[in-house]
């Protein structure tokens, strides 16, 4: 009882640090007047992946696959659980600027880290390279949010409050020490249920820790759906998958005492989903709108993944024919309706 309390402890602690975090740092943002779908993709996005790099970077001192596994599996639940889920609660617009710049970068992004990690690790010099490619990206965001600027909604500034900068300087300082010390409980109780079940730390970093700490892209994305900020939505997605793989797992392997190792299944099945996931969003985003059925089917697309994770696991008899179900049926169905869309 006491592991699960201490991983349900650390649950909480993320998803308050997240939003604190973001909230003082979305109010700074505003005083700057910048575009929603610059504050998706920088401050809300940086802001709600703060719990995978917590999370990530602590399982990287502890040694254990956990942190990998969150990186890939939260990028895989952003794009298919977050994105579907806001979808189907309300229809998405997407801007052409995302699908015409952010989306491939993504992509790129995606396929660099596999190829880096083909030999199995994921060094310090690696890790550091990839922090300065996102201050890099980020410098290169902002000049072109400038320049875009007139082109761009712009948000209305928020009231000015008594309170000022301040409080919100307090609301990150107090959101970023919850998250350091949700990520510690998490972590360990995580690891302790995946010896105790007999489950590997990488299924568990795919499945409950990635989605535990995309809580906060999930509260923040519906919200902003259901509000009608849909650039927030979606930029807060392809924003966030930029930064797990630049930052969080390059701080990881910055910090680290020893390269983050890269087990097999993560390179040649964890990997390859991701870089899956991140290209289908072209064919879905090219008409501008993400539609609730597309939500719905990059749902099921997850609850498909996440029932292979366990079929795997478990070496259930199934496993076979419904490996075979995906690849002989579902996925050939799903490419030609998406060659479809993107051709209309």
């Amino acid at each position: 009882m006491g592991t699960i309390a201490a991983v349900l402890s650390g649950l909480v602690l993320l998803v308050w640090g997240g939003e604190w975090l973001v909230r003082g740092a979305e109010r700074l943002a505003l005083s700057f007047r910048v575009s929603p779908l610059v504050i998706g993709l920088t401050v809300v996005a940086f802001g709600t992946s703060a719990p995978e790099l917590a999370v990530t970077t602590q399982a990287a001192y502890s040694g254990t696959d956990v942190g990998l596994g969150n990186v890939l599996g939260s990028n895989i639940f952003n794009v298919l659980a977050i994105l579907g889920l806001a979808a189907v609660v309300a229809p998405l617009t997407v801007s052409s600027l995302l699908i015409r710049r952010d989306v491939p970068i993504m992509i790129a992004i995606s396929s660099l880290m596999f190829v880096t990690c083909c030999d199995g690790e994921f060094s310090r010099s690696e890790g550091m390279t990839a922090v300065a490619a996102l201050v890099a990206y980020t410098w290169w965001l902002v000049g072109q949010a400038r320049r875009e600027q007139s082109r761009e909604t712009v948000l209305p500034s928020e009231p000015k409050r008594s309170t000022g900068w301040i409080t919100n300087v307090l609301f990150i300082a107090a959101g970023l020490a919850l998250l350091i010390v949700g990520a510690r409980l998490l972590v360990g109780g995580a690891v302790e249920i995946a010896r105790a079940l007999g489950v590997s730390e990488l299924i568990i970093g795919l499945t409950v820790v990635a989605a535990g700490t995309s809580l906060p892209e999930v509260i923040t994305s519906v919200v902003a759906s259901l509000r009608g900020q849909r650039d927030i939505a979606v930029g807060n997605i392809v924003g966030s998958n930029i930064f797990n793989l630049l930052c969080v797992l390059g701080v990881a392997a910055s910090v680290a005492p020893n390269p983050i190792a890269v087990s097999e299944q993560a390179l040649w099945f964890d990997f390859p989903v991701m870089i899956a996931v991140s290209v289908v969003c072209l064919p879905i985003f090219i008409d501008g709108l993400i539609a609730r059925w597309e939500g719905i089917l990059l749902l099921a697309y997850y609850v498909a993944y996440v029932t292979y994770l366990i079929l795997d696991q478990t070496s259930s008899i199934w496993r076979a024919d419904f490996a075979h179900a995906m690849l002989y049926f579902c996925l050939p169905l799903t490419l030609l309706t998406l060659l479809v869309l993107a051709k209309r």
